[in-house]
């Protein structure tokens, strides 16, 4: 048994990585999911490390049309149980704490699944504070990641990511630009796996599975505990410039159809990062950065 994290080795091996589960974990009464905690760590973090908005939107919300709230991040948190919003901190491991327990989390996944510390990097965190009776729309995540789950009751439903009547190749394509929403039809419902979870659950949810979630009659508090292997990194360069090349009017082929073309568009990526990262430090520079490369959409979070 992990230290944060109960997942067994076969668990690990026939399901990690391959398809959602639920999972177990001891994070429930941690004093970093406090509220007091969480209002604290949204006044130490920059402004494009948060989004907040209505918790009262569509399944399928279309972006430009989803409400917004009026009150600062903190105020958001501090008023949860009273304000219907949805938050999310992004990047949590900017704070040392909340790096150490992420860290915790990885090495029990680790350890479970027989991994290597090269097979799961990038690893971040991603808080989620919602009102009851809250929506988080239909959408997609480019990276791996295990949601546990910390105060109220959270309904997860997971559709299987090979089915391209869902989501398509075009809308994995990534962008800063493009928002994770996807277009939602009554229909796909059918297909949902249903996971509820009180304090103390979690989901594992693979890379682009597509899901949505409600909260239930309570405010909610979870974290996304999210990670890349070096195959996500690559699909992910590769959907990024696939991506850029539509914008310039030359759509192309999914990841795989070409291996050429594949590793060409990993080499500019890695050429084009190289001189943008270091750009990146500040939060002017990456506002400025999102609009001039991609646009007034690239910096929607601000709108809240």
């Amino acid at each position: 048994m992990g230290h944060y994290l109960t997942l067994t080795a076969e668990e690990a091996r026939d399901r990690l990585l391959k398809r959602p589960f639920k999972v177990k974990h001891h994070l429930a009464t941690h004093p970093l999911f406090r509220l007091e905690r969480l209002i604290r760590l949204a006044q130490n973090l920059d402004r494009d490390r948060i989004e907040y908005n209505s918790g009262k939107v569509e399944i399928g919300q279309r972006p430009e049309d989803t409400p917004r709230i009026d009150m600062p991040p903190a105020e958001v948190i501090r008023s949860i149980e009273q304000c219907h919003a949805w938050l999310v901190i992004k990047n949590v491991e900017k704070d040392p704490e909340y790096k150490s327990l992420l860290e915790g989390v990885i090495a029990d996944i680790r350890e479970a699944a027989g991994l290597d510390a090269e097979d799961m990097t990038d690893i971040r965190g991603f808080v989620f504070v919602s009102s009851a009776n809250s929506i988080t729309p239909f959408h997609i995540d480019g990276e791996d990641n295990i949601l546990v789950h910390i105060h109220g009751e959270k309904f997860v439903r997971v559709f299987d990511n090979e089915d391209r009547s869902l989501v398509g190749e075009e809308a994995m394509e990534m962008s800063p630009d493009k928002h994770r929403n996807q277009p939602y039809r009554p229909e796909f419902e059918q297909r949902a796996e249903l996971f509820e979870l009180m304090p103390g659950e979690g989901v594992h949810i693979p890379y682009l599975w597509p899901h949505w979630v409600a909260t239930g009659s309570a405010y909610s508090i979870s974290m996304a505990v999210t990670w890349k292997s070096a195959r996500v990194i690559r699909l992910n360069k590769i959907r990024f410039m696939n991506g850029a090349l539509r914008r310039l009017g030359m759509p192309q082929n999914p990841p795989g159809h070409s291996p050429v073309l594949d590793k060409a568009k990993v080499v500019a990526f890695d050429l084009a990062h190289g001189v943008i990262e270091p750009l990146r430090r500040s939060e002017r520079t990456r506002r400025v950065l999102r609009r001039v490369l991609f646009g007034r959409k690239a910096n929607y979070f601000y709108g809240s």
